[in-house]
């Protein structure tokens, strides 16, 4: 008997060869009809013996393409038509709100290495070698259905061999959109001094000036790259000057496993990630007595370590360097540059020579980073490799734009049971950042069929993201829905988790508004989707100064010292007295005392910043969480001791106070302990004092369920102490993988509380 059935299938499918995987299948039966991209996914309409379109059917779940991914299938029989042969039809899109899942951009595929290295092969050395397992993606899409006229390929009409391909079933290359070579595809240029050098191989003169300690504008997948040789301590050191960033770690980028053993520990976990197809950055422990430079990151027991993602990145490494520095394109507080012109106008100050190509980046996207951390994977910025998926959830939401925070900002879109976090869009602190974030929303918007209802944002009334969802709300009139910072956290923990139920929240970050107009931050949260009670959290201590105590950690130091000894404090015979200027802790005094500029804090974050001065690791900081991060690479491994804290209730909520804290580690700067010491007993301390309020919460509330989040959960000696203790007392614990547990998360957890 002969069927005819009309098939949907959703989810990754669109970009990854779906159709041509199809189209092969159908070879193995007697089977006639078509396939298409439609804005809902990929449709087919098959004619057979019922036997074999079953079977057919069958195998599409069992065979798929490699970077497909099935979300839903939808079969309806249908009368039969008559299909003589199987074909691959135009693309359609049928409804205005169909949407369809969007593949990230994927590593360059072992098929096309082993070609790009073949002198024999017509693209030996080709830089945007691609087939339908590999490739642009994300980047360079414009609207849907994934084909070539909606991308930034449309410019590049294919030479009869690529349209041969193109069009060949059997061929690897069959309907890959990106599909090119030397002859049709986009073309590398090298410029110096504002011109295009001619008669060169740009690849080869890129080498020999990185050789010589010169700094590279690398155009990349999503953006540029400023790159030198890792090895070479001046060109390190020039970046460093010239980029204007003191002491923040650089990534890097090395050719294989081999040459990142020689500076790297690298355990199983992190070489999974490492040559993951997402090629994210992974945060790797320094050998002793390397060759990398020092001042790829100082102060620092780490390095951020990437393998080549293009073919262009394999180019440049192969036989020329033990690894490059490749950190993002950009000037202090704007977004990764794309665009060549924009690159070349903005970084001439910075780069000796621009390597571009041109094909453009259509949606910007700056390289993921995680870290290994109790054996999984924790996000410290999710981007290229990851974006576009979605976050799916098991409940549906309301159509919801969620604008995030300021730093580390992602934007949400909530569609369904799907979440879509943008790219990492760096910190809202200037008009590029804000445009940046505007043009992600039309971008997902548009890819993705999305009008959202509700807009959501942070409650802090001076971030720009919270100022720019006022002007929606008056331009558009949408509802906006304002969601306190760490509700958004532990919320953005639970939705990955799919928990509905209510938990125990523990957010500790460095900064968010709270409800009582003062700065929350070591947070013990009652948690549903939908609302939040506080019952305990760190007591409130002034941060002198507001956001200049964040930059200059010892203010904070101080201000505990200061609330605990009074006058006293200025006399203790420790470094830290002797470090930091006598007038300079008098004024500290004096704005603490007439309570000027000196808002209250609970913050876990500040916290860790005041030990981190009095300890004498960093009392000032050049970046975001730099105190914290040097007081973690400073651990001494097999310490169990900590010191002592004091937890108490007040009306309704219980208070973490930390003064014995301080008590303890003037007692251990004066006994001369060892920093490396002291910096654990402090980490100890803090995991703690997290069990025992849990256990406080537990007994009063029954709930057993808890939800870590924050960007203090980066750190992965804390972390894995707290789970530890939390799981040996019965605790169920949820982190979170899929996300970052930093504000670049908060947007996920807006989103789900304002769509709920």
């Amino acid at each position: 008997m002969e069927i005819r059935k009309n098939i949907i299938v959703q989810g990754i499918v669109q970009g990854v060869g779906f159709r041509p995987f199809i189209h092969k299948l159908v070879q193995n039966y007697n089977l006639s009809g078509w396939v298409l991209n439609s804005n809902q996914g990929v449709e087919m309409d098959i004619e057979g013996k019922t036997e074999e379109l079953n079977n057919f059917i069958s195998d599409i779940k069992k065979r798929l393409p490699p970077l497909a991914r099935i979300e839903k299938m939808e079969v309806n029989q249908l009368p039969l038509i008559g299909y003589k042969g199987f074909y691959i039809k135009k693309s359609i899109v049928k409804e205005e709100d169909g949407f369809v899942l969007v593949s990230p951009d994927i590593s360059i595929c072992k098929d096309c290495l082993q070609e790009l290295y073949d002198p024999h092969n017509r693209r030996f050395r080709y830089p945007f070698i691609n087939c339908t397992n590999c490739g642009p993606r994300f980047t360079i899409i414009k609207d849907i259905p994934y084909d070539r006229e909606k991308t930034t390929m449309s410019t590049f009409k294919m030479c009869p061999q690529c349209q041969s391909e193109y069009e060949n079933i059997e061929d690897r290359r069959y309907h890959a959109q990106p599909n090119a070579c030397a002859d049709c595809g986009p073309q590398l240029s090298l410029y110096q001094n504002k011109k295009k050098l001619e008669d060169i191989d740009p690849i080869e003169e890129a080498v020999k000036l990185l050789k010589k300690g010169k700094i590279g504008a690398i155009k990349g997948l999503g953006g540029f790259h400023l790159a030198c040789d890792a090895a070479n301590n001046k060109a390190v050191a020039r970046l460093r000057w010239l980029k204007n960033r003191e002491t923040k770690p650089f990534a890097l980028m090395s050719s294989d496993l081999e040459k990142i053993n020689q500076y790297c520990e690298v355990k199983k976990k992190e070489e999974e990630w490492l040559i993951n197809q997402s090629r994210p950055i992974v945060l790797l422990k320094k050998k002793k007595n390397n060759l990398i430079s020092p001042l790829a990151a100082p102060k620092n027991n780490c390095l951020g370590v990437m393998l080549p993602y293009t073919p262009l990145h394999y180019l440049l490494l192969k036989d020329n360097f033990i690894a490059l520095i490749m950190t993002s394109g950009n000037i202090a507080d704007q977004p990764i540059i794309g665009d060549n012109q924009e690159a070349l106008e903005k970084l001439d100050r910075i780069a000796d020579f621009f390597l571009l190509y041109n094909r453009d980046i259509f949606n910007r996207c700056d390289d993921s980073v995680l870290k290994i951390i109790n054996s999984d994977n924790v996000f410290f910025r999710r981007s290229r490799g990851y974006v576009p998926h979605p976050i799916i959830l098991d409940f549906k939401l309301k159509e919801v734009l969620a604008l995030g925070g300021e730093l580390k900002n992602t934007i949400s879109f909530s569609k369904e049971n799907y979440v879509f976090l943008s790219q990492y869009l760096g910190d809202l602190k200037s008009v590029e950042a804000l445009n940046f974030l505007k043009e992600s929303i039309v971008s997902l918007k548009k890819m993705f069929r999305i009008n959202p209802e509700i807009i959501a944002c942070d409650l802090h009334p001076d971030y720009l993201s919270t100022q720019y969802a006022e002007e929606i709300k008056v331009e558009k009139g949408l509802k906006v829905v304002k969601v306190q910072h760490h509700h958004a956290h532990i919320v953005s923990c639970m939705a990955e988790n799919n928990i509905k139920e209510k938990v125990i929240g523990v957010a500790y970050d460095g900064t968010g508004y709270g409800e009582d107009g003062n700065i929350w931050g070591g947070e013990f949260l009652l948690c549903d989707l939908k609302e939040y009670l506080r019952v305990g959290h760190l007591k409130y201590y002034p941060l002198p100064g507001g956001d200049k105590a964040i930059s200059e950690p010892w203010r904070m130091a101080y201000s505990y010292l200061y609330s605990i000894y009074g006058l006293k404090a200025k006399t203790f015979d420790i470094d830290f007295s002797r470090r930091i200027d006598y007038d300079k802790l008098s004024i500290i005094e004096k704005m603490l005392d007439k309570n000027i500029n000196s808002p209250l804090t609970s913050s876990c974050g500040r916290l860790f910043d005041a030990a981190s001065s009095l300890i004498g690791i960093r009392d000032e900081i050049s970046y975001e969480g730099q105190a914290a991060m040097e007081l973690e690479s400073f651990c001494a491994s097999g310490i169990k001791e900590r010191y002592k804290f004091r937890i108490y209730q007040e009306e309704e909520e219980f208070i973490i106070d930390p003064q014995e804290i301080f008590i303890d580690i003037i007692k251990d700067l004066k006994e001369g302990i060892d920093k490396k010491v002291m910096a654990a007993k402090f980490h100890n301390t803090v995991a703690e004092f997290t069990l025992n309020l849990c256990g406080k919460i537990r007994e009063n509330t029954g709930i057993n369920k808890i939800a870590l989040s924050g960007g203090v959960f980066q750190n992965r000696y804390l972390t894995e102490k707290i789970i530890s203790l939390l799981e040996k007392d019965d605790f169920q614990v949820y982190t979170q993988r899929k996300v970052p547990p930093n504000d670049g998360g908060i947007s996920l957890g807006q989103a789900v509380v304002a769509g709920s």
